[in-house]
């Protein structure tokens, strides 16, 4: 694991928030030269500790605001059934993300589509990627709280 000083942190937080900041900004805020600024965030880059940087969409704009948790049960727990269901559901853009858990569900997505028909289209494709148990979809009503930013308190 990479050492991260309260500087990487405040770095770290800044670009979590806005990673178009210009680096003499970021350098600005931090309290660095922007040379400095710019090699721990390349220092940061390389390490892995930022994995990338990309552009967040409005979903409801683009058409799928609707939001469906999807409970995945299965009676198979061998690699190869998880091998075809992982494969299938990667291929479906709708699913944002994708768990296995412990417990009593084995997999959760969560996925996303334009309404309740635009799911049933998606559903129908994902029940086809692998034979699975139970599948238990739940929609959500209204997103209280979204934010890709983790929090930087648990830094070493």
């Amino acid at each position: 694991m990479a050492v991260i000083d309260k500087r990487d942190q405040e770095i770290l937080a800044l670009l979590q928030e806005d990673a178009t900041l210009p680096v003499n900004e970021i350098a600005e805020r931090v309290s660095l030269s922007s040379t400095a600024c710019w090699k721990r965030i390349q220092k940061l880059t390389q390490d892995g500790t930022i994995e990338r940087q990309v552009c967040l969409l409005n979903r409801k704009k683009l058409g799928v605001g609707v939001t469906v948790f999807v409970a995945v049960k299965t009676s198979r727990h061998d690699e190869a059934w998880l091998e075809e269901f992982s494969a299938g559901v990667r291929d479906l853009p709708e699913v944002v993300e994708f768990y296995r858990m412990s417990g009593d569900i084995d997999y959760l997505l969560k996925v996303v589509a334009p309404d309740i028909e635009g799911y049933d289209r998606i559903y129908k494709k994902l029940i086809k990627t692998a034979r699975l148990y139970d599948v238990s979809s739940s929609f959500s009503m209204e997103e209280l709280k979204y934010t890709t930013a983790l929090p930087m308190d648990y830094c070493q």
